[in-house]
């Protein structure tokens, strides 16, 4: 009984596997393809949006200075006050955006994406 516990395990394991490696390598081929396809396009936009994140991460740390400042200048309260108000702001407006990046997120996705998910699925579940 103990070796059918065991054995049960290790197909599901199996199982799992092979939807993580199916779904990997379809994702992977996608990928190639869109690659092959508009090489210098991603390229350039790939160097445009690192220029831009280093560019906005330089300015939020300004903004978080300028915050301290503006909060140290009109309340004499201790700088850990001060660092928690900004803290907060800050986990508030990541929630936020965490929350509408999960709902962009949602789809829609491409015709193969969807199709090799649902053979992987069927596969996995043993239907034809």
């Amino acid at each position: 009984m103990d070796k059918s516990k065991n054995k049960s395990f290790t197909n599901t394991a199996s199982r799992l596997s092979a939807i993580a490696s199916s779904v990997m390598d379809l994702h992977v081929r996608i990928a190639l393809q869109e690659v092959d396809r508009e090489k210098r396009r991603l390229i350039s936009g790939s160097i445009f949006i690192a220029i831009g994140a280093i560019l906005l991460f330089i300015v939020l740390i300004i903004i978080h200075l300028i915050g301290y400042l503006f909060l140290e200048k009109i309340n004499n309260w201790k700088i850990e006050y001060n660092l928690l108000i900004i803290l907060f702001i800050d986990l508030f407006l990541a929630g936020l955006s965490l929350k509408l990046g999960g709902k962009l997120a949602k789809g829609p996705y491409l015709p193969q994406t969807i199709e090799g998910l649902g053979k992987t699925t069927k596969a996995v579940l043993g239907k034809k």
